[in-house]
Formats: structure tokens, sequence, C-alpha cells
């Protein structure tokens, strides 16, 4: 049964990664043809084709590795200086400049002059191609917001979950008390387990960030007003000084870093409770910030992620996952021993996490990347604009074709980072509980 469901979890992850892949493509496709560029083909998938239909100009299919896709528009280049668009050098890095030409006027028909995609205005050529990356953050954000909203996340309340009967340093790292240590102030002050703390020093709290703030910054008397048993009791305690984990920005503990704040000494209980759309936004928001400092992070992972790959080093928590270890962890989350609307929620959230990474990545400015065509796209309105500025005569496109050697450097490193990746999936991949 284990297997069933893993295996059912992998290919309903499948069919979602199809699905933003399309949609990622639609958003490239609609905006071209609204600027009247012809599109050849529309494809989900790379490799050999297994279903195909034209319909107008256009050919749309599915190809059997489900790993990408592409839409392939006509003159995505500029012609040469000399109009010429066939490879007609023996240089290796010309010559991959003249593939890349001359690919881009593949099945150039009678009336195309006027429907290529070099000859749009830049800025409708930045919409052509960030319109694909675009798609992938709005249905990430969708997705995000709606389980959000509609499930919810795990979250400290204010409920007691357990007092704590000592004072015990977090940097520690022990559990148990010890002779010598001294009673924790909730214990001294009779919290029990069950209690709700509605307020701290007289001023109303109702979630956990809120008091988490007050006791960290208070050392010394304060009053606990709990709610027990239905009625609300007011509870004298004196707080100690204590190291406690660090907290980022986000509120959340950074790892192995302490600091002395107040400590009252209990442990608050979770719930999954649903967001408000602000703070859904908030919280998406958040997801994007820590997407763009995973992406500058990828660099200085791959030491550890080589040796979970080919040493007998750990796969961290944080490492990179590619799809097949995405797919992997889509096969898990259907095995989990929790309600299936955890289930579905965690499934959601993973495909809005994909497609955060698309939208993220793709945006790099580099080809070829959507990202690297914006950038020129950019650079050619630019330079037309200074010309026009100091009444020069007009530079004309910029040649992307020119950077097809850089782009090939960077798809090469792309490449062995995602088989090193790939590797690791397999034989060490993440894991959840």
């Amino acid at each position: 049964m284990t297997i069933l469901l893993t295996v059912l979890g992998i290919l309903v992850f499948l069919a979602g990664l199809l699905f933003s892949i399309a949609w990622h493509e639609l958003g490239h496709l609609s905006t071209a043809k609204f600027f009247g560029i012809r599109v050849p083909q529309y494809m989900v998938g790379f490799g050999p084709t297994i279903w195909s239909r034209k319909k107008g100009d256009t050919e749309y299919g599915l190809k059997a590795i489900p790993m990408g896709g592409f839409i392939r528009m006509i003159g995505m280049f500029p012609p040469g200086p000399d109009g010429r668009i066939e490879a007609r050098s023996t240089s290796p890095w010309r010559a991959m400049i003249e593939d890349a030409r001359s690919a881009a006027y593949e099945e150039l028909e009678p009336g195309d002059e006027k429907r290529l995609f070099y000859t749009r205005a830049p800025w409708k050529r930045v919409i052509v191609m960030f319109a694909g990356p675009f798609m992938n953050l709005v249905l990430a954000a969708v997705i995000f917001i709606s389980v959000a909203m509609g499930f919810g996340f795990q979250t400290q309340t204010t409920t007691v979950a357990g007092v704590q009967k000592c004072v015990i340093a977090q940097s520690d790292k022990r559990d148990s008390c010890e002779k010598g240590d001294p009673v924790s102030p909730a214990q001294a002050a009779g919290l029990k387990e069950g209690d709700k703390i509605v307020a701290f020093n007289g001023k109303r709290v109702d979630d956990w960030t809120t008091l988490s703030n007050l006791i960290r910054g208070t050392i010394g008397p304060a009053t606990v007003t709990v709610q027990r048993d239905g009625s609300e009791r007011v509870l004298h305690a004196t707080l100690a000084k204590n190291m406690v984990a660090a907290k980022d920005s986000n509120g959340e503990a950074v790892p192995d870093k302490y600091v002395p704040a107040g400590y009252l000494g209990f442990a608050a209980s979770t719930e999954i409770l649903p967001l408000t759309f602000t703070e859904s936004v908030d919280r998406m928001g958040d997801m994007i910030g820590n997407g763009v400092e995973s992406i500058i992070a990828l660099p200085s992972k791959i030491p550890d992620l080589w040796s979970a790959a080919f040493g007998d080093g750990p796969r961290k928590d944080d490492s990179p996952v590619g799809v097949v270890g995405a797919a992997r962890i889509g096969g898990e989350v259907l095995t989990l021993d929790i309600p299936a609307q955890n289930q579905i929620a965690m499934m959601l959230f993973l495909l809005a996490g994909f497609n955060l990474s698309l939208f993220l990545f793709n945006m790099l400015p580099l080809l070829p990347l959507d990202g690297g065509h914006i950038a020129g796209a950019l650079w050619e309105a630019a330079r037309r604009r200074v010309a026009r500025l100091f009444k020069r005569p007009d530079p004309g496109p910029f040649d992307v074709a020119r950077l097809m050697p850089v782009a090939y450097v960077v798809a090469g490193v792309f490449i062995c980072f995602t088989l090193l990746v790939l590797v690791a999936d397999v034989f060490n991949p993440v894991r959840i509980s």
C-alpha cells in the first residue's frame, strides 16, 4: 500500500509539474501572438514528440521527458551585419552564434518578415519573455494564499502545552533538570498545562509573537493573566534572565545562536490556523525573500551537495532539490500518517514552491534563461535612448546571438549542477516527516 501511495503521489506531483510548465509557456505564447509574432511550436517536455496537433500556424504537443518546455518563435535573433542568417564561419565560437541565428529563422515563410521577434519594440519583447515566469509567480501566489487562507499553517498559540520545572539555558541543549537548577518562574507562579494566557503585565495578547516578545523583554516581577476553567485569574511571576534562542527578522529561531532575555518557562501549544489575506500576502513576501536568498546561496551549497551525492555526508534539510527529488517528496506526502486535508495542503504548498523557484530562476539575467533575453532588450532600449539623447544614429537591434557562447557555458554549468542534484536526489534524498 505504501508503494502504491508513493507512486500515486509522484504521479500527482508530475501532473502539477506539467501543468506549471504548460502554464509558463502559455504566458510566452499568448503575449507573442498578441504582438503578432509567429510561433511555430508550443511544446511541453523535451525529447521525442509523443502527441501533437497543429492549429493555425502553431503546432501544440507533448514530448516524452517532462523536464521543461518551450515555444519556438521566428526571428529570436537579428540577422548578421551582412543580412545573411546562415552559418558562415569555421570558428567554434562564431559557429555557435550563427547556429543560433539560423535556428531562429527555421520555417521562415513568406510574410514572416513582419512577424519576427527581434523586430518588435524592446518593451514588447520584455513583456513576452517576462510573461512566462510571471505566470509561475501568479500560480504560486494563488496556490499559496489559497492554502494559507483556506487551510492555514501550524502556528504557536498562547495556550500552555507544558510547564518547565526548572530554568535551563537553551544553549545547554538538555531537557532534564539537574540538582541546583532554580525553579522556573512559570512553575513557581502556578502556571498549568491548558492555561490560555490572555494578558501579560496587563496588556492583552492574542498571538504568540506578541506574548513571546513581551516575555523576552521582561526580567523581574510580572503578572500573567490566564483563562482557566472558564474564568480569568492573575498569576504573579518573577521572570529570570536566561540564554534563549535568538530570532531573525521574521521571528524565527536562529540555529545555534543565543541571547540573554527574560524567561518564564513554558511550552506553547501549536494549532493549524488560517491566515488573513494580509497575513498570507506577508508570508508570501517572506517566501519570495527566502527564495532569493536560497538562489544566492546555491554556490555555497555545492560542497555539501557533492559530499551527500558521492561521499558519506548528510543531506541537509535546506539542500537544493531537483524535479526528481521534489517528485519523491510528493510521493512521500501521501504516505504520511496525517489527515487527507494536510496531505493536500502539503502537496499544494510543494507545487507553489516549485512555481516560485521557476519564477526566480528564470529571472536571472543570463542566457539562455528568460531573464537573459529581458536584459538584452533592456540594454537595447537603453542604448537607443542614449543615441537619441546625443542625436546619434540608431544603433539598431542588440544582437543577443553574440552572447550565445556565454549562454552555452551557463547552460553547461546548469546541466552539471542539475546532474549533481539528480545524483543526490536518487541516492541520498531529502526526506520529510
